[in-house]
This record gives C-alpha cells, sequence and structure tokens, in this order.
C-alpha cells in the first residue's frame, strides 16, 4: 500500500506531526493564507505526496512557479541549507527528486492544447463564460435544443454562431414551439461570442477534445502523472478560466464510474483562484459546484480548493472539505477580522492555543491544519511546520519546458487541430442548396414566361381572318394547353421542397412540413 503524504510537523513550538491520509484525501480538502504566505509550496509538496503515491494529479500554475515539479531541487539552491534544517527540525529525510509532469495550455504556448466540443461544455457554462442573462440562457438551450433535434455537431465557436444565425431566421417559428426566441436575445449572445473570441476563447474550443484518460496516467515506475496547466495568461480572462476547469470537474463527475471508498484517489483536482469560481456565479452553477463536490469523491476524485479566505468558497461546499491546511491570514480592517473569526470557527478548538491569534502569528511557510482521521474525523487544528519541497522550487526555462513537452507522450496528439464536417458546414450546404433551388426555380419561371410571351406575338402575327366562333374556340384550346402545362408546372413546383419554402414565407410557416 502506499505512504500516506507527510505535510509537515514541528518541535517544541508546534504540534504533531500532520499526516493526509491518502484513504480520506478524496474528501476534498482547503489551502487558503493571504498572499505570500506559502500556500504555493504546500500545494507544490501535496502533488508532489500524491505522485509518489501512485495518484494522477491536474493543477492550475497562476504563477508560473509550479514547473519546478519536474526537476530534482539540489544543494546549490539559495535555500537549500535552510530546507536541511526545516527539515531535521521536523523529522524529514528530506531527498531531491523530480516528478512526471505533463504541461497543457488552453492556447497551445507553454504546453499542448486543451479543447472541449461546444457541446460538451453545455448551455449552463456557456452562459456562465458569457454572463447571459436568464432570457439569453432560455435562447441559448433553444439554440441546444435545434442542434439536437437537427442532428448538427457543436464543436467550435463557428458552429455556435452559424447555429444562432439560423436561429435568428427562424425566430417565429421555434417561438410558437419553445416560446419567444427574441432577435434581440440571438444578438446579444452574438455579441458576446465576440468578446469571448477576442479573449482567446476559439483557442478553447474545438476537436481533437481532451481525453479524461490522458489526465489519468501512471508512469512504469509507479508515480502519478502530474499535469499542470499553464494560467498565467489565461488569469487575464478569470471567467474563461474557471468556466473551463468548472467544465473539466463535470466531466469527470459525468463520466467515472462509482468506485465507492477505494484506498487512494484516481485523480486529485486543485481548483487554484477558487474564489473566481463563486464571484457573482448564478445560484444555479453554485448548486451545481456542491453537488459536483458531494458526490464526486465516490468516483475516487478529491477536489481541492486553494484561495485567499475561506470566505470565498459558499458555506455548502466549504462543509465539505475535511482536510485542511490555514496559512496567515491578516485582520486590518472590521471585515478582515470577521472573516478571520469566521475561518478558526471552522476547526475543531485545540486547548493549547487560540485558533484565530495563531492564524494571525503563523510565519511563512507555517499554517493550521487539521486533517481527517482513520474514521473520517476531523482532527484538533494543530500549527505546523510545512516540509521543504523535494522538487525545485520555482519556474524552469523554456528550453527544459519544450524538451520535457517534446519527450512527452502526448506531444503531436493534440497539437494540430481538426476541422470535420459539423453546424456551420451542414447549415453553410443547406443555404447553399436552397439558394440554388430558388435560382432554378425562378429560370423556370423566367423560362415559362418567355415562352407565354413568344406564344402570344406568335397569335398576334396569325395569318387569315378567324371567326368569333373559331377564335374563342382556339383560344379555349390554346389556354387547355399551355395554360394547362403551365398550371401543372407551377403546381408540381408547389407540391415539391421549392414550393413549401414559398407557402412558409407567405404563410408565416403555418404549412412547415406538409
Amino acid at each position: 500500500m502506499a505512504e500516506d503524504i507527510f505535510i509537515g510537523g514541528g518541535g517544541d513550538a508546534y504540534g504533531a506531526p500532520q499526516v493526509l491520509l491518502l484513504d480520506k484525501s478524496n474528501r476534498h480538502g482547503l489551502v487558503a493564507g493571504a498572499t505570500g504566505t506559502g500556500k504555493t509550496v504546500t500545494l507544490q509538496i501535496m502533488a508532489e505526496g500524491f505522485s509518489n503515491a501512485g495518484v494522477p494529479v491536474f493543477l492550475s500554475d497562476v504563477k508560473g512557479d509550479l514547473s519546478g515539479l519536474a526537476v530534482a531541487g539540489s544543494e546549490g539552491f539559495k535555500l537549500h541549507e535552510a530546507f536541511m534544517s526545516r527539515s531535521e527540525t521536523i523529522g524529514l529525510d528530506l531527498q531531491y527528486d523530480s516528478f512526471p509532469v505533463t504541461f497543457w495550455d488552453l492556447f497551445g504556448e507553454q504546453g499542448h492544447p486543451i479543447r472541449a466540443t461546444v457541446a460538451e461544455m453545455g448551455p449552463l457554462l456557456l452562459s456562465r463564460l458569457l454572463e447571459l442573462t436568464d432570457v439569453q440562457e432560455g435562447v441559448l438551450n433553444v439554440a441546444f435544443r435545434v442542434a439536437d433535434e437537427e442532428g448538427l455537431p457543436l464543436l467550435d465557436l463557428k458552429d455556435l454562431q452559424a447555429l444562432l444565425v439560423w436561429v435568428g431566421q427562424n425566430a417565429s417559428e421555434l417561438s410558437l414551439r419553445y416560446g419567444n426566441v427574441a432577435s434581440s436575445s440571438v444578438g446579444a449572445i452574438q455579441r458576446q461570442l465576440l468578446v469571448l473570441e477576442n479573449q482567446g476563447g476559439n483557442a478553447l474550443f474545438g476537436e481533437p477534445a481532451l481525453e479524461l484518460a490522458d489526465l489519468m496516467r501512471v508512469r512504469a515506475d509507479g508515480k502519478g502523472e502530474i499535469n499542470i496547466l499553464a494560467a498565467d495568461k489565461l488569469m487575464g480572462s478569470p471567467r474563461l478560466y474557471a468556466t473551463f476547469l468548472l467544465w473539466l470537474l463535470s466531466e469527470l463527475f459525468e463520466e467515472l464510474p462509482e468506485v465507492g471508498n477505494p484506498d487512494k484517489p484516481k485523480l486529485v483536482f486543485f481548483f487554484d483562484e477558487a474564489h473566481l469560481l463563486f464571484d457573482d456565479a448564478p445560484k444555479a452553477l453554485v448548486d451545481k459546484v456542491e453537488q459536483v463536490a458531494r458526490l464526486i469523491r465516490s468516483k475516487a476524485v478529491g477536489v481541492y480548493f486553494v484561495t485567499q479566505n475561506p470566505g470565498d468558497i459558499p458555506d455548502d461546499v466549504l462543509g465539505q472539505l475535511g482536510n485542511r491546511v490555514q496559512h496567515a491570514l491578516r485582520a486590518f480592517t472590521a471585515k478582515d477580522r470577521k472573516e478571520l473569526k469566521s475561518a478558526a470557527e471552522t476547526y475543531r478548538d485545540n486547548p493549547a492555543f487560540d485558533t484565530a491569534e495563531a492564524i494571525q502569528q503563523v510565519g511563512t511557510g507555517e499554517a493550521v491544519t487539521s486533517f481527517l482521521d482513520k474514521k473520517g474525523i476531523p482532527q484538533v487544528v494543530e500549527r505546523t511546520l510545512i516540509r521543504p519541497p523535494s522538487s525545485q522550487l520555482g519556474p524552469i526555462g523554456k528550453p527544459v519546458r519544450d524538451a520535457i513537452m517534446a519527450g512527452s507522450d502526448m506531444a503531436g496528439k493534440y497539437d494540430t487541430p481538426l476541422d470535420r464536417e459539423s453546424a456551420s458546414e451542414m447549415l453553410g450546404k443547406r443555404a447553399a442548396n436552397a439558394a440554388k433551388e430558388a435560382e432554378a426555380a425562378e429560370a423556370r419561371e423566367a423560362e415559362l414566361e418567355e415562352k407565354e410571351r413568344e406564344f402570344k406575338q406568335a397569335r398576334r402575327y396569325q395569318e387569315g381572318a378567324q371567326t368569333t366562333h373559331t377564335t374563342t374556340r382556339s383560344r379555349r384550346k390554346s389556354d387547355s394547353g399551355f395554360g394547362g402545362a403551365l398550371a401543372n408546372v407551377v403546381m408540381k413546383e408547389l407540391k415539391g421542397t421549392t414550393g413549401r419554402r414559398i407557402v412558409r414565407g407567405i404563410l408565416g410557416g403555418l404549412f412547415k412540413g406538409r
């Protein structure tokens, strides 16, 4: 059985050694603290521990510092002596080591491209990403329903844009089936899609789409793969960042089977800058996150939220985070003091110290911690000296990153985008075929009109005088000849596809499909 993860401990000034139990690590967790207090290092050592235990990890690298996981630490590092001293204090035999890393990047610059299809993202998350109103979200749901019914694959943004154009053109008919589909709402969605494109969101959507199995690999030496998402540029579009991670979490929830209580997780997911997920989020989305967090642990996935303040996480979600590392919080304002008190109250009290005071007093690389015991009960809070990392502290250079990417199992798999036939091309063909049919119908009509003119002109110059009776009879005969033929041609057109389109145009769709 793989070893549990040692987080830290201490000497006389600190509490008992703190260990994250593998079979309780799918009960989720929280890493919180103000900027510069050591959250990134804590995330790094937890990723190392899971990898050593054969558990794959997915995390986002917001500042670029976590790329050092791919390279072993060294004695030449400026903090080497401090690391050795800390290791001696907490009883750790520190051994420098590197870890298997795969780099990912939505923009394909600092990692392998990572994509999802529009259909996989779904209307709820897209509405959140596009900041749509309830009415606009309803129209987007109609668009997705139409795509399903019409067999139109939604793969990338141009597919969604083409579908919205079609929805706008057929708004009257769709309103009769699904309720009001206002052109103004369609236009608002299209404008938001342009904003998303300008932010680089079109890089997220398309194929080949990410296969979840590629995030859950274990190397031949037994170490779990650490998947690092380059997020420094992505953080310029925080809503895109949060929506993508939530989509990934939802996909894991939907696709993975139930496994009960495993000895260790199949995957651990770190959600850095977690407050971005909940800022101004509608209740439906918060409820979705709460549901996923509650149920995904039975699918052997542990979720760890990383944020500055526990108050950033809704109470229903926070109550499910059993393993906690709380770095220092500063209380400069009345609001800060209230949040500090609230954070302290989420821990089991330790009679040896005041939790709120300890949260203010711990220094960089220190924390107050509480982990689940073997019975799944949170232990009392302890002051903890966090262990040093085995891998390099800080980012790696571009040549090293490029070499790792070139040797990765993922090299070449996602690098070249695919553009197979989907909604955009299918709707384009429909429009082209309709235009050809209309053009052909107009040509036939013009030809018939020309023949009728020629016929009338020919009659005007007929030789010989005709009696009134004969003229009348001839006119009737010619009517029953050419006129009857013309009527037959027109009726045949009206009975065909072109005819149905003409009738719909005149009568507002009342005869659609007849």
